[in-house]
């Protein structure tokens, strides 16, 4: 707390340093427009001085106190080609400056901050930063966060339980626990959250999301190894609403409907925003192999939720943001009848309310910014997960104290940030950035039934400072470094980052990182899980011994963006490589006292991650538009792990495809119609599968299955119609989702299955429609 202190007051020193003593009451005022029609909220920026401004909501803008001098003045907005704008500026002057802005056909230098914890232009950052645009989102007809990620490269959504279907975030061949999950910006979701939120976010409360792969623990501290995933909600840009309602057919036996609405709306000022939405679901349970087992749980979910800001002055904006997410879901059989008294079942009911405070103070001519946050999380969750036992005396023990658990989850974080911009710092300036954070996070979830308690508290204060050097126009160097204390680790962890940008002309980046990272000895995302498996449940324990495991990671890059009058097209290469050192393994010891299987979580060897990524993107004329990326990759661990007590161990980590991708096809010709073809591509997988001896559901004993090549493929099309005169379009659609039906044939069946053995698109062929009203 100390620190925090001396750091506020540090920065609050340098806020009320003077002005700019240049300023000879210059003024320069305009207007944005693009195709006749005024833009608001495009960015206004005097280069070189760090002033600025945005346009009103008449597309205006007005800048005063300039200084004298020749300059360049820019306007700059997402979707929109920058303007460039030569002037000279004279004592007591007033100019008047337009800008008309054209279309951009593919957004490749969106503002982004995921990759420094600064706005940067994705051309200026220094680091790989992807963005999934809600545009992006409605294209491929996501309805939740999980279905959006798959279609960016190096990122896979999988399915691990063919009861609950838990799914989890894939990153460059990591698994979930190794990818560090932000709502807005802040690491609000926790160990537990991650088991199912990413499939309880509607898309529909999705402004953007940005994703960072390779280690980010020099910024965001512990867990951020494979990469960092920000979901940014809906940002308050205008008055509007949408509502959208959704309907589709699993495979002709099951349905799954969707409600969404949102309002945005702005204060007359345009001193405060706020946007309010809303999302209700509801999909029946569906039984692929007819045994009378869901292999997709029945689902309830309601959400809501808000992002607002408040402009208190000309230097001061406070943003808020509140989240509520309800769901309940229920897989295995009887479903109509109480979880206990079905022969399997897998029941989740989750409350979780989640948000976070902003408060941002700006001075000095825009050089200085100082950011205070808060943000937490709190969720309760009741649970169930038992299978009925064969043996009468064993089931009436089961009945009378049935596996019925509890969680409760609290997450809190509290921190501030200083950014620093010193234009005469050698080269072309230097934004310095220190800041501090304080995060806790309290896990409890118990099964008395099965003798299983969580009881973990986590606390960590983490410091971090980094340089963001532009050297010359075309070299910036990234270097940064974060100390953490974590009270499950001995001592301070320090990791440090350094990425180099340089840009040899316009269109082409190149990019090198190195960073570490660390992950501490904790139950994280799926160890909470409880499977079936042998006939029994499956658990994890944590060794007595664990301790943290660190990592290190290179990528080298090449970004490649050309247009001409009616063409656009690019690439990003990209090499990566992550060492693990006393990496985390699952190794089967055998059953307990009670029968049940035990996984145990301890530190292994070393593991080794080396891989490829290839993405190329074309547009022609705005009228169509491709982008696809493949990863090509290998994953080993230094000594076989023995994930079964019943067979040799395997080097190779399981889950995991040495090449995976993804394509979207967009064409949106002039008229009403429109149409999108998008798909997913995984290679084959090594699938861990857990046997029973003399059960005709199961494999006699336990194997490792090699998974075919799946292809899921989704077409959709769409007709707008437009209503000038009440100001409102209507758009319906309709598609397939997974047209090629690439879907598991082979799961276990009966009580007894093994719930893990499960691989491939998330469900089989369905027919989609939608109706949206928005203005």
């Amino acid at each position: 707390m100390k620190i925090l202190i001396q750091l506020f007051t540090i920065a609050a020193v340098l806020y009320f340093s003077p002005l700019d003593a240049r300023s000879q009451d210059i003024v320069i005022t305009g207007h944005v427009v693009s195709k006749g029609e005024h833009l608001p909220f495009v960015n206004i920026l005097l280069e070189g001085t760090h002033y600025g401004t945005t346009t009103d909501i008449t597309g205006h803008y007005l800048l005063v106190n300039l200084p004298a001098g020749e300059f360049t003045l820019t306007a700059r907005m997402v979707g929109y080609k920058t303007s460039h704008k030569k002037i000279i500026l004279k004592p007591g002057q007033t100019l008047e400056v337009k800008f008309e802005l054209e279309e951009e056909v593919i957004s490749v230098d969106e503002v982004v901050i995921t990759g420094t914890k600064t706005f940067k232009r994705k051309t200026e950052s220094p680091v790989i930063v992807n963005v999934l645009d809600a545009k992006a989102i409605r294209a491929i007809a996501a309805n939740t966060v999980s279905e959006s990620l798959s279609f960016q490269p190096g990122l896979r959504m999988e399915t691990d339980c063919q009861t609950c279907n838990y799914t989890q975030l894939r990153m460059n061949g990591l698994g979930g626990a190794y990818s560090q999950i932000l709502i807005n910006s802040r690491p609000v979701f926790s160990p537990l959250t991650g088991l199912y939120g990413l499939e309880q976010i509607p898309a529909a409360m999705v402004e953007r999301i940005e994703i960072v792969r390779g280690g980010g623990s020099a910024l965001y501290g512990s867990s951020a190894i494979g990469g960092t995933v920000n979901i940014i909600t809906r940002i308050p840009q205008r008055n509007s609403f949408e509502i959208t309602s959704g309907y589709s057919a699993i495979n002709g036996s099951a349905t799954d409907r969707l409600l969404n609405g949102s309002v945005t709306t702005l204060s007359q000022k345009l001193n405060s925003g706020l946007s309010l939405f809303a999302s209700h679901r509801q999909r029946d349970a569906y039984d692929h192999n007819a045994d009378g087992f869901s292999e997709i749980p029945t689902l309830a979910n309601n959400s809501f939720g808000l992002n607002s800001f408040f402009k208190i002055d000309e230097n001061q904006k406070l943003e808020a943001n509140l989240s509520s997410l309800y769901e309940f879901r229920r897989g295995g059989d009887s479903l109509e009848e109480p979880a206990f008294l079905a022969l399997q079942s897998e029941e989740r009911t989750h409350n979780v309310l989640m948000g976070g405070v902003d408060y941002q103070y700006t001075g000095n001519n825009n050089r200085n910014t100082l950011i205070l946050y808060l943000a937490g999380q709190t969720t309760r969750r009741k649970h169930f997960t038992g299978i009925m036992p064969g043996d009468s005396v064993a089931r009436l023990a089961y009945l009378e104290n049935p596996p019925y658990g509890n969680s409760k989850n609290n997450t809190l974080l509290a921190g501030l940030q200083w950014n620093h911009l010193s234009p005469g710092f050698p080269g072309e300036g230097n934004l310095f950035t220190v800041g501090a954070e304080y995060h806790s996070d309290d896990v409890y979830d118990q099964i008395k039934t099965y003798h299983y308690l969580i009881d973990q508290q986590t606390r960590n204060v983490g410091l971090f400072a980094q340089s963001d050097w532009s050297v010359t126009p075309g070299l910036t160097v990234l270097t940064g470094v974060r100390a953490d204390r974590h009270n499950l680790v001995d001592n301070p962890v320090v990791n440090p980052r350094i990425s180099v940008l340089y840009r040899p002309v316009q269109t082409t980046q190149l990019r090198l990182s190195w960073s570490t990272g660390f992950r501490a000895p904790q139950a994280f995302d799926a160890d909470m899980h409880i499977a079936f498996a042998g006939g029994g449940i499956q658990k994890v324990e944590l060794a007595p011994d664990l301790h943290e495991e660190r990592s290190q990671s290179w990528s080298l890059s090449s970004n490649f963006d050309k247009a001409t009058e009616h063409f656009i097209w690019g690439y990003t290469l990209e090499g990566f490589h992550t060492l693990l050192k006393d990496a985390f393994i699952l190794e089967e010891t055998g059953s307990g006292t009670d029968g049940n299987s035990i996984l145990v979580k301890r530190n292994g060897g070393t593991s080794r991650i080396l891989g490829t990524t290839l993405e190329i993107r074309a547009n022609y004329n705005q009228k169509m538009q491709i982008e696809t990326g493949i990863t090509l990759q290998k994953s080993e661990y230094g000594q076989a792990v023995l994930w079964s007590s019943e067979l040799p161990g395997s080097r190779e980590y399981l889950r995991t495809p040495q090449s995976y991708g993804y394509f979207t096809l967009s064409v949106t010709p002039p008229g009403a119609f429109s149409a999108s073809l998008s798909g997913i591509y995984t290679g084959s997988m090594k699938i861990p599968h857990y046997g029973l001896p003399g059960d005709p559901g199961t494999p006699e004993r336990d194997e490792l299955f090699t998974s075919p090549v799946s292809w899921e493929i989704n077409p959709k099309v769409a007709c707008r119609i437009d209503i000038p005169r009440m100001d409102v379009s209507f758009e319906f659609s309709g598609g397939v989702y997974n047209l090629l039906g690439h879907y598991q044939n082979n799961f276990d069946s009966g009580k007894n299955r093994d719930s893990g053995f499960i691989y491939g698109p998330a469900r089989p062929r369905s027919v989609f429609f939608g109706i949206k009203i928005f203005n």
